[in-house]
């Protein structure tokens, strides 16, 4: 089933600025979003599932035409589609430039079409923005990554796209099957890479 983003009813927007009502309330109500490519999207869950104000994280495909894509249509690389994760998440708790810290530090931000083991343009790290704003802060954050480090980035900012979510087995795959999951992130050599690129930051923080 397609995932549609959540959109605020056109009535309500105009009853609401006729009443001069605050939509901060409203707002509040409904989850932001952000969508991030980082390779395998069992492992992108994890580090946003354990911070505070993240509301869901949902793995889907994005960034192709295929509608209602399988996992073996995205993972033959025969689609444009890349893995990615949807957060969701209040954002009054936890803001959209601390989803792009832990992003970075869950990722290997040199790769070129792959993220550790996985091999193929739809592993291929991204950052898909929604509005101006995101856009904006992911571009501002790529540049502090550019002036971190002598190597280029090849981490892509591209427009958010139709989100299709993956099939049921795959949500919280490290809670279902955290055996098979653990050795998939251990022989897949993420973390080895993620210590080599950040140090003590792998993983990135946990905020508050």
């Amino acid at each position: 089933m397609m995932q549609q983003l959540p959109r605020r009813p056109l009535a309500l927007g105009i009853a609401t600025a006729v009443l001069g009502i605050a939509s901060t309330s409203l707002q509040a109500e409904t989850p932001a979003e952000a969508i991030f490519a980082g390779g395998c999207f069992w492992c992108m869950e994890p580090p946003y599932d354990r911070q505070p104000g993240v509301t869901a994280t949902i793995s889907g495909y994005t960034g192709g035409e295929l509608e209602n894509p399988t996992y073996d249509d995205v993972s033959s690389g025969d689609t444009d589609h890349i893995e990615v994760v949807r957060v969701e998440y209040d954002a009054d708790q936890i803001s959209y430039e601390q989803l792009l810290d832990i992003y970075w530090r869950n990722i290997d931000p040199f790769a070129v079409g792959r993220q550790f083991c996985d091999v193929g343009d739809h592993y291929r790290s991204a950052i898909f923005y929604q509005n101006d704003e995101q856009r904006e802060l992911a571009e501002a954050s790529k540049e502090a990554m550019d002036e971190r480090f002598d190597e280029t980035i090849t981490t892509e900012i591209l427009p958010a796209d139709t989100f299709w979510a993956a099939e049921e087995y795959h949500q919280n795959y490290y809670e279902k099957n955290p055996v098979r999951y653990k050795f998939y992130r251990f022989s897949c050599g993420r973390d080895g890479r993620l210590e080599e690129v950040w140090g003590d930051e792998a993983g990135g923080p946990t905020f508050d």
